[in-house]
Parts: C-alpha cells; sequence; structure tokens
C-alpha cells in the first residue's frame, strides 16, 4: 500500500522515489515484520497462556520435554498476521505472484490451526488425522501449480543448481512437481519444529536466500548474466520474503532457548509451504533441497527410521527421529544441537549462493 500510496508523489517529494526500488522495499518489510512480532509478542503469549493454548508433550518423547508442557503455542499466528501485514504494506499489490504465495500461507496456516486446535482443546487427540491434512494440503498445491501452469507466461522447465544449460521441461507433470515440493517443504519444517528455535533459525537463513534468488530472477540484466531463469514479477516476492525473514527473527526473539511461545502446526506448515511456494515461482526447486538441507535432513531422518523399523521387524537407525532427538539422547543439550544445525544452514546457504557462479 505504501508502494501505491507514496510513489505517485515523488514529482512534489523526491524522497518518495525509492519506493520503486525492491531492495528498499524488502529491507522496509524485514524491519517491519520483525518489530510487529517484536511490539506484539509478548501481549500474544500473555493472550494465549490466560486462553490455555498451550504445547502438548508427547507422552515417547525426550524425558526433557515434560517441561515443556503447557508453554503456549501457536505462535505461528503472530507470525502469519505480521508476515501478511508487512507484505501488503510493502509489496506492489498487482503482483499476483505474491497473492498466489500469501494464498498458499494462509491456507496452510488454516490446516495447522485446525490441526493444533483439535490437539489442545480435545483431550486424548491427535489432532488433524494424517490422511485428513496430507488431503488438504495437497489440495492447496494442486490448485497452485494449476493456476501457475494456466498462466501466458508458464514455463515448465525446472533448473538445477551447479549446471546451467541442464533444464528438464515437465510439461503436464509440472503441476504434480510442484505438489510434491510445496506439500515436502511443508511437511519437513513441520518435523523440523521440535526444539527451541530449531524451525525459527533455518527458515530466516531460507527465506533470506530466497530474498536475493527471487530479486535475481526478477532482474532481467541480472538473471541473464548469472544464468538463472528469469520471471516477469518475481522481484517481488523479495519484498515477501523480507517479510518472512522479519516475523521468523522476531519470533525466535521468543522461541529461543527456554522458548516463552512455539509456533505450532499453524506456523511450520505455513512457512514451509511458503517457502516451497516461492521455490516453485523462481524456478529453484531443487535448490531449496540445499538451502533447506536440515529440513530434508529431518524429513529423511523419519521416512528411514519407519522404513528400517518396518522391513528390520523393529531395529532402529537412530536412537529417535526426527533426527535431532537423536542427539538429545546421546546427550547433548538442547541448545547445542539447536546452534549445531543452525551453522549447518547458514553453510548450506552459503554453498546455494556459490551456485550462482557455479555453473
Amino acid at each position: 500500500m505504501l508502494y501505491h500510496f507514496l510513489f505517485p508523489l515523488h514529482d512534489l517529494f523526491g524522497g518518495f522515489n525509492v519506493f520503486r526500488y525492491i531492495t528498499f522495499r524488502s529491507i522496509g518489510a524485514t524491519l517491519t515484520a520483525f518489530f510487529v512480532v517484536i511490539f506484539c509478542g509478548k501481549r500474544f503469549v500473555a493472550m494465549m497462556r490466560d486462553h490455555q493454548i498451550g504445547q502438548v508433550v508427547r507422552a515417547d518423547g525426550p524425558e526433557s520435554h515434560f517441561s515443556k508442557q503447557g508453554v503456549p503455542t501457536m505462535g505461528g499466528l503472530l507470525i502469519i498476521m505480521a508476515v501478511t501485514l508487512t507484505t501488503l504494506l510493502w509489496v506492489d499489490l498487482r503482483n499476483h505472484l505474491v497473492w498466489l504465495v500469501l494464498g498458499i500461507t494462509l491456507w496452510y496456516g488454516a490446516i495447522g490451526a485446525y490441526d493444533d486446535y483439535r490437539k489442545i482443546k480435545l483431550k486424548n487427540s491427535a489432532g488433524l488425522s494424517a490422511r485428513g491434512k496430507i488431503f488438504l494440503q495437497i489440495g492447496g498445491a494442486a490448485l497452485l501449480g494449476w493456476l501457475l501452469s494456466a498462466h501466458q507466461a508458464f514455463d515448465g522447465h525446472v533448473s538445477l543448481p551447479f549446471f546451467k544449460d541442464v533444464s528438464p521441461n515437465l510439461g503436464d507433470w509440472y503441476v504434480l512437481f510442484a505438489i510434491l515440493v510445496i506439500v515436502g517443504a511443508s511437511n519437513a519444517v513441520n518435523l523440523t519444529d521440535g526444539l527451541d528455535g530449531l524451525a525459527a533459525g533455518p527458515t530466516v537463513i531460507t527465506a533470506g536466500v530466497y530474498l536475493l534468488f527471487s530479486y535475481l530472477a526478477g532482474h532481467v540484466v541480472l538473471a541473464s548474466y548469472l544464468g538463472i531463469p528469469y520471471v516477469e514479477g518475481a522481484g517481488e516476492l523479495a519484498v515477501f520474503c523480507g517479510a518472512l525473514v522479519g516475523a521468523s527473527l522476531g519470533f525466535l526473539w521468543f522461541n529461543a532457548f527456554p522458548a516463552q511461545v512455539f509456533m505450532g502446526d499453524v506456523g511450520s506448515l505455513a512457512l514451509g509451504g511458503a517457502m516451497g511456494t516461492v521455490a516453485i515461482m523462481i524456478k529453484q526447486e531443487f535448490l531449496l533441497a540445499l538451502v533447506g538441507g536440515i529440513f530434508v535432513m529431518e524429513a529423511l531422518s523419519v521416512i528411514l527410521q519407519v522404513g528400517f523399523y518396518k522391513v528390520s521387524g523393529g531395529k532402529r537407525i537412530f536412537l529417535m527421529a526426527p533426527f535431532h532427538h537423536h542427539f538429545e539422547k546421546k546427550g547433548w543439550q538442547e541448545p547445542k544441537v539447536v546452534v549445531r544445525f543452525w551453522i549447518i544452514s547458514i553453510i548450506l546457504a552459503l554453498v546455494a549462493m556459490a551456485t550462482l557462479k557455479l555453473r
């Protein structure tokens, strides 16, 4: 909205000309989302506590987590609110890509919110059934994939990190591929959200990398120079990614050990869905597996654990899955696990950015 209200006034006051620059608006969105969460955080935590919206800890989880029982949860509502308001404040509202990514973020957030509600308010409930959750996620992702494929500028090619001239064309299979990326990313972040700050930290890093790639993908000259796909209008997604970075960073203020609030499924599903959607839109789908390697590792640890347990007749690869619990079982303190996972995420982000030249 600021872009539409203030930029047209640049003829009267030259300073308003800065609103034409995506870099300025991305920084503005990052800072705005951060301070929105910081300003509202204490009130939100108090409200969740007053309404007894507290964390439900699994009985078969690590013993150290039993103290987390009752800690306010569903903090993802705060993240989604900050991201949505901030994006609408700083973005060019005529951009259809922004509306689509906001739609997925809100839809996945709604799925997570209903799941959290059932767990908290309905005693002895495991939440929304796995089948129901996946069905709703696939429905939203399928609609997005269809809308993107129906657009006149649709391109079914996918790009591969480190390979400049390799871009397979998926054609009609692209919708199915989009579903796989978005649903996979959403559930991977959800599985990672098991320790204080573990999901929020890599989200800040991953969204920051996609802020950069969105800006480059929307700049025809830079995209051509770097050998990445040019996507018209993708630059505005950098503003959305900036809001994602700021809101997640602000949430981390309250979610760092010992956490005052957890994001819940409403946050983790929405964040993963949002990042998967941005990856699809700017044609950097496989890059998400690299920069979001922590999320991939967590998801694979669960798949491997369950699969090996079934085929081996009850044996396990890890002491406990997802992967972060394995290290807790080995005696690592929670902050050590989280910070070391952050370090790995930063290294992966640097490698991801290096792919811009290593092609």
